[in-house]
């Protein structure tokens, strides 16, 4: 480990470690435009100059420079001012004074390292250069005469993201970064580029001129469109919340979030569900609270045991799970179900539901399988680790109709019999991870198959689950022998639907069903009375996510209208029906859950103990059906959001749009 000193300060770094990672160390700042620690290293801004010796007489870029034992680096000498005002200088050649109408204005890195480190006067009399806006597509905003070439964004595409379609085109002074052919980027995780982009060359199309960043108020919380359970900050003024970033948490999603988690928020205010409806003569119509209720009360008269039914959505937290489990079991009901996609897996043991090699796991396998799986679409932070164990020379094998997963992977075959005839090279991998998808969980024997194959291979095992609810709704007990099936077969009088969307639900047409959630979608159409929830960023929620990873979110706004957070209406409707639950506040209801589910008392992974040997099965077969067909329209909230319609007609039903210019 080289030993070197920054200022005076001696510090040690690991080996490999570069001069600019030695002065963090030391606790100097080193300003950088074109650096990224999750980027490979470009050395093209200059910005982050120091004095190293022993070593030529003129400032060197830390960023590229590798830390060796006994240099002496000097961060504050005269030289080294004097370099980082002249590059500086030369970055604001052509660089226009957009900074009043930039979205960029008040968070950008230009603005920031202009102030701190450059000359406060410009010498630069001639024309600035102009370069015309690029078209990346529905999700990133151009102005590229802003652009200083820092070369982030084609590294991000091309390393994180792998897809190929960001680059630079034309030399010297007339360089231009563009998307290919002006086309726009086919990426899950465009989004992130906006947060890369150092200046205001790239900026979020949808919340163009929308907000100041002083102006938001900024909450914690968690994502829910898919089951990573992305550390995002809500950023909202007034009721609405304007936007989606993520949150460093190395364990799960590092520092990105995919387009869906950026961008649907702009679907929370439209097509929202405000008040309770009740179908009179076959139409819903708009009623108070109390006229809900005595609907739902008539039409639980005299039930008992399992006529009454209750199933839980994707998108539904751990504790309106839980109140709706106490509320169906206080009729003495064992109908609860929170698998709804009909998926069928073993439920008596977490590690048997849980993706046990977790996230950031996966970077260390040397080969991985993907049974019914397509980890690009159903859950795209996941798709990014399987690049970075790529990277470290893992072998990717899948069986599934082939997909662009935006890494090479050998297709074993579109039917689970490929399962019985692995290639000798997998068999004999060591550190196998095979990852099982809600496509191989939907056919009957799938998920014993696959668990099978984990066992023989001497493999990991987990399962990939695309709803950010339906782990911790599997965590306190909210599942029923012969999953959402036997439930449709039970034929039950009264149905509660906690956020149920996702699901056919014609085979309980002679059913009464009580439809809780947020928006005005297949859940609301099906339902005799409508009660009015929050969604994910009204209320202060438990989320589990796919590993098995407790994550508490905080409230950002509140519920529009009538609506109410879905535990509470559920107390208030247990107290109409004569089953009154035991919790008055959101600090009963956990004290309870932790009572009944210690593991849900705090945040983090808690073990989950030893896979059960895995199920009996034989031979199994069919041709696996990925459970996402549109990444961009998978749940009420994405479907209701403009963003993601027109990423949806443009990224993947292939429609053209004609720009303003046109």
């Amino acid at each position: 480990m080289p030993k070197l000193k920054v200022d005076g300060i001696e510090v040690e770094v690991p080996a490999g470690a570069t001069v600019l990672q030695a002065c963090e160390a030391a606790g100097k700042e080193i300003p950088r435009f074109c650096y990224h620690e999750r980027l490979s290293i470009a050395g093209n801004c200059r910005m982050c100059l120091v004095e190293v010796k022993p070593g030529p007489p003129k400032p060197q870029a830390s960023c590229a420079l590798p830390a060796a034992d006994n240099q002496e680096v000097r961060t504050d000498s005269a030289m080294v001012k004097k370099a980082r005002e002249g590059v500086m200088e030369f970055l604001l050649i052509n660089h226009p004074l957009d900074c009043p109408i930039c979205d960029q204005g008040g968070e950008c890195d230009l603005q920031d390292q202009s102030m701190a480190y450059g000359k406060g006067h410009s010498r630069f009399d001639e024309n600035k250069r102009a370069v015309t806006e690029k078209y990346m597509g529905p999700i990133v905003k151009t102005q590229m005469t802003r652009c200083i070439q820092c070369t982030r964004c084609v590294r991000f595409a091309e390393e994180v993201a792998g897809v190929e379609e960001i680059g630079a085109i034309y030399r010297g002074e007339n360089m231009q970064i563009t998307s290919y052919l002006e086309h726009a980027v086919t990426s899950e995780l465009s989004g992130n580029v906006v947060d890369l982009c150092p200046v205001g060359a790239l900026t979020s199309k949808p919340y163009a001129f929308e907000a100041r960043p002083w102006e938001l108020h900024k909450t914690p919380g968690i994502d829910v469109m898919d089951a990573v359970g992305t550390n995002v900050r809500l950023d909202s003024r007034g009721r609405q919340v304007l936007r989606s970033l993520p949150r460093l948490n190395e364990d799960v999603n590092e520092e990105w979030a995919s387009d869906k988690t950026r961008h649907a928020v702009d679907g929370l205010v439209r097509n929202r569900i405000d008040k309770p409806y009740v179908r009179v003569d076959g139409k819903l119509k708009a009623a108070t609270w109390e006229e809900a209720f005595k609907a739902i009360a008539k039409a639980a008269e005299g039930l008992t045991g399992n006529d009454v039914a209750g199933l839980a959505g994707d998108l539904a937290e751990v504790e309106s799970v839980y109140a709706l489990k106490q509320l169906v079991a206080a009729y003495g009901s064992t109908l609860h179900e929170a698998r709804v996609d009909g998926a069928l897996y073993e439920v008596a043991n977490p590690a048997s539901y849980r993706f046990n090699p977790t996230i950031s796991g996966v970077e260390n396998a040397k080969a991985i399988l993907l049974v019914g799986a397509n980890p690009r679409w159903e859950a795209p932070l996941v798709n990014t680790r399987i690049r970075k164990a790529i990277k470290k020379g893992a072998k990717v094998y899948a069986v599934g109709p082939e997909v662009d997963l935006t890494y090479k992977a050998e297709w074993l075959g579109s039917d689970l019999s490929a399962l019985n005839d692995l290639p000798e090279a997998l068999a004999k991998a060591e550190d196998v991870i095979v990852i099982a998808g809600m496509g191989a969980c939907a056919i009957e024997g799938g998920y014993g198959a696959a668990r099978q194959t984990a066992a023989a291979l001497g493999a990991g095992f987990g399962l990939l689950h695309t709803a950010a609810g339906r782990v911790g709704a599997l965590d306190v007990g909210f599942a029923t022998e012969g999953g959402f099936a036997a439930v449709v077969q039970a034929a039950p009088k009264l149905v509660f639907l906690l956020g149920v969307d996702e699901t056919d639900l014609s085979g309980f047409n002679n059913s009464f069903k009580v439809y809780i959630g947020t928006h005005g979608d297949r859940g609301a159409h099906a339902a005799d009375v409508i009660l009015p929830g929050a969604t994910y960023v009204e209320k202060p929620g438990t989320w589990v996510n796919m590993e098995g990873r407790v994550q508490r979110a905080e409230r950002a706004v509140f519920p529009v209208g009538d609506a109410r957070e879905d535990w509470t209406i559920l107390r208030a409707l247990s107290a109409v029906l004569g089953k009154t639950l035991p919790f008055d506040s959101l600090a009963q209801l956990r004290a309870k859950i932790a009572a009944d589910h210690p593991g849900l008392a705090e945040e983090g992974i808690h073990l989950a103990g030893a896979l059960d040997p895995a199920p009996k099965g034989g031979d199994v077969s069919g041709a696996i059906v990925y459970p996402i067909a549109d990444f961009y329209l998978t749940n009420p909230i994405a479907r209701s959001s403009p963003t993601m319609q027109r990423c949806s007609a443009e990224l993947i039903k292939g429609e053209t749009f004609a720009e303003a210019a046109e």
